[in-house]
């Protein structure tokens, strides 16, 4: 089943000599449950086109859909419920809130959008993860593997529509690296999540089904990995 369709998404920044066309009439679709990797070089688009995905940022044309709903024909406070139920976001840097502890950080969504937290998948997330026992730890007593872990933790709380991942191994060395993309992969088989990832690391890009290669805002190479 079809959980997103992108349809010749162009982005333009600037304009006349200065315009640079970020993405330039980007089409694909992503079944549910799917695992796909994005790669490019730096400057390619792939973030732009990440940012998009998640309604962080806006196209200059073209259409997102996502479970059929045209993503950019919401009002703003539609998009910001959007963002919070249907999207789960993994960062390079974890962005996690410093005063809160893990299990604050994994629940933050659930609480921002002002519904109960589930308590059995949130146990789920903390065994998944491997964090029995750091319930409680705040980020600075944390590693960068186990920072990784909560930014993964809180992006599948919601049980969100796709998961975007910003480069989830950059800031990690080899080690940590497999360990997060092992965890990634056990969420995508255990819970069919969806999950979209960006990365320029080829050999990181290997481990999912399906890869699309971007450059200069076009799409260059869109092929199977894993049947």
């Amino acid at each position: 089943m079809e959980i997103l369709r992108v349809e010749n998404l162009t982005k333009v920044y600037g304009q006349g000599e200065n315009e640079v066309r970020a993405l330039d009439g980007v089409s694909f679709s992503v079944e549910q449950g799917e695992f796909l990797a994005i790669i490019g070089p730096s400057g390619s688009g792939k973030s732009t086109l990440l940012h998009i995905l998640g309604a962080v940022d806006i196209p200059t044309s073209g259409k997102v859909y996502v479970e059929g709903k045209d993503v950019f024909e919401q009002n703003e406070e539609q998009l910001a419920i959007f963002r919070r139920r249907q999207v789960g976001l993994i960062y390079q840097f974890y962005n996690l809130i410093p005063v809160l502890d893990v299990q604050e950080n994994i629940t933050l969504p659930v609480l921002m959008d002002g519904r109960k937290v589930n308590e059995t998948r949130l146990q789920e997330m903390v065994e998944m993860l491997h964090l029995q026992g750091r319930e409680k730890h705040l980020p600075n007593q944390l590693s960068g593997g186990q920072q990784q872990r909560v930014s993964i933790g809180r992006a599948l709380m919601n049980d969100p529509a796709i998961v975007l991942a910003d480069e989830p191994t950059g800031n990690l060395d080899s080690k940590n690296s497999q360990e997060i993309m092992s965890l990634l992969r056990e969420s995508n088989e255990k819970y069919q999540q969806t999950l979209i990832m960006i990365t320029h690391d080829e050999n990181i890009a290997l481990q999912a089904d399906r890869i699309i290669a971007i450059e200069d805002g076009k799409i260059t190479r869109d092929e199977v990995n894993r049947s």
